[in-house]
């Protein structure tokens, strides 16, 4: 009698032992980087270490980043609220009952300096999860360094800056998709020239994951945008061995230890063919560097403390996958925005991981693992099949014209709650082992009125500004629009003028239309 079948969240079939040695003889370090993108990995120095945080006010925010500086981040992640994401200052209609609410408020480059006080940008790296306002915030971040007097040359972050997977499984895109890769490839020629050390974009698989994909989708259309990425570059005559240097990857962690570990390892050598297939020669353009979060979407609100374990074991497996940097979400996050305790504990988590149990002694412990090459090995066989569908269809960006990429993950999302609500899938604390009279865990909430405290900073720095400049550089970049030329500039100067993130989306609204 056959026994039962074990199958990976992504419906790859798990024998019951693997036998069979592995063909890997390659080093970390050396292409296709299955093993790891540095000789020495972790022994060299731990991943970086990131709390994502950011809600409120600039203020606000601001005292959290000082906190978490000085609990032993290494590096800011800053989180932007809804209206700074799709283009609306704190005092437009649409923007009421969202101010301040998933991150912090944004307006003008005024906000930027009160977010980043008493923090020198020339000392840290900043992430920043932005993507259809990229280049205005990435324009205020620079603004800001020249004032610090920072040398632009050395300064280093990340924008996300990744407007596919917004119209494939987010949702935060303003302009079409033409315009919005427009922006995104003069972010990649702009950087290439004046800020050789940024990351230009941060090509997300998170938000996918978080949609509802598998692993193996999320592997795929990840990477099948990156395609698109590349292909946008090229053809703006940009080298690939330069501006490909300066992409980074922003992957999600869930639960299935064994299959996030081989998605990490499958995605490094996925990646290093891919760009030597498109012309790349240099070895740090064929490098896949990404972030990793835990997964947002498996926490849950019944007995939050379980979700200390669940992001326990989504950071060891982000780790052992050799990830660049890490985000550990708090426990309570599935309640609301995290409290300052949660907050440490999830940081916590990552220093314990780093400096207690060993993981970082040696570069891709579990390599040579039959199971594990064997998996790797089927999540990019199963991946390429994707990735060879989108290329028929025209690449990723067609692929998503014709809703094949949205269509796939919803699928997958629905399954996937139907197998939980059947049973097939166990969610501890949710539909089993659940307990009678669970007490509700207390969480953090952010207050409508600052709202009204932002509308005020607002007007105050209209009254104050230099209004015929900004009129002037709004005036340039919206006749800039028309043309070829690169809008990086332009904004940077309405930035540097106090124009606000809403007159710059708006500016490109009237020429650029909305998606």
């Amino acid at each position: 009698m056959e026994g039962k079948k074990v199958k990976t969240t992504s419906g790859i079939e798990i024998k019951e032992v693997y036998t069979e040695p592995s063909a890997m003889n390659e080093l970390p370090g050396e292409f296709p980087y299955t093993r790891g993108i540095q000789k020495d990995m972790y022994r060299g120095k731990p991943w970086t270490m990131r709390q994502y945080a950011g809600f409120s006010t600039a203020e606000e925010s601001n005292k959290r980043y000082h906190y978490l500086l000085s609990q032993g981040t290494m590096g800011l992640s800053v989180a932007f609220d809804l209206p700074t994401q799709i283009g609306y200052d704190s005092d437009h209609d649409l923007a009421e009952g969202e101010v301040g609410k998933v991150g912090v408020a944004i307006d003008s480059l005024k906000d930027m300096e009160t977010l980043f006080d008493g923090i020198t940008l020339a000392d840290i790296t900043t992430s920043m999860t932005i993507n259809a306002t990229a280049a205005t915030l990435l324009a205020m971040y620079i603004a800001l360094a020249k004032k610090q007097g920072a040398d632009l040359k050395q300064l280093s972050g990340t924008v996300q800056n990744d407007i596919l997977k917004e119209y494939a499984a987010r949702g935060t895109y303003i302009y079409p998709p033409a315009p919005s890769m427009r922006l995104i490839t003069d972010i990649f020629e702009y950087c290439s020239k004046e800020l050789p050390k940024w990351n230009t974009i941060s090509i997300s698989g998170y938000h996918i994951r978080e949609a509802g994909s598998t692993a193996v989708q999320e592997l795929a259309f990840t990477l099948a945008n990156g395609k698109a990425y590349l292909n946008a570059a090229i053809s703006r005559g940009l080298d690939i061995n330069i501006f490909a240097k300066r992409l980074s990857f922003f992957f999600n962690c869930h639960n299935n230890f064994f299959e996030e570990i081989a998605k990490f390892r499958a995605a490094r050598r996925m990646w290093a063919n891919i760009t030597r297939q498109m012309g790349a020669t240099d070895p740090n353009a064929e490098k896949l560097r990404f972030h990793t979060q835990t997964g947002g979407s498996t926490l849950t609100a019944q007995q939050p403390m379980n979700n200390i374990s669940r992001v326990t074991v989504q950071a060891l497996a982000a780790v052992l996958g050799g990830t660049q940097s890490l985000h550990t979400n708090s426990f309570d996050e599935a309640i609301g925005l995290p409290t300052e305790a949660a907050a440490q504990i999830a940081l916590r988590t990552q220093q314990i991981i780093a400096f207690e149990t060993g993981a970082t002694d040696t570069v891709d412990p579990l390599a040579g693992s039959y199971f594990i090459e064997a998996l790797t090995d089927e999540l990019e066989k199963a991946a390429y099949l994707y990735i060879d569908k989108i290329d028929a269809m025209g690449g990723a960006v067609k692929a998503i014209e014709q809703d094949y990429i949205q269509q796939e993950i919803a699928a997958s999302a629905y399954t996937y709650q139907k197998e939980i609500e059947n049973g097939e899938r166990v969610i501890v604390g949710v539909n089993k082992f659940g307990q009678e009279g669970e007490k509700t865990t207390a969480s953090f909430r952010v207050d409508d009125k600052i709202r009204l405290d932002q509308i005020e900073k607002i007007k105050v720095l209209k009254a104050s500004r230099d209004n015929i400049l900004v009129a002037s550089s709004l005036a340039k970049l919206r006749l800039a629009c028309l043309g070829n030329e690169n809008l990086m500039p332009l904004i940077l100067n309405s930035v540097e003028a106090y124009a606000t993130l809403g007159e710059i989306a708006e500016t490109l609204r009237e020429i650029f239309g909305e998606y």
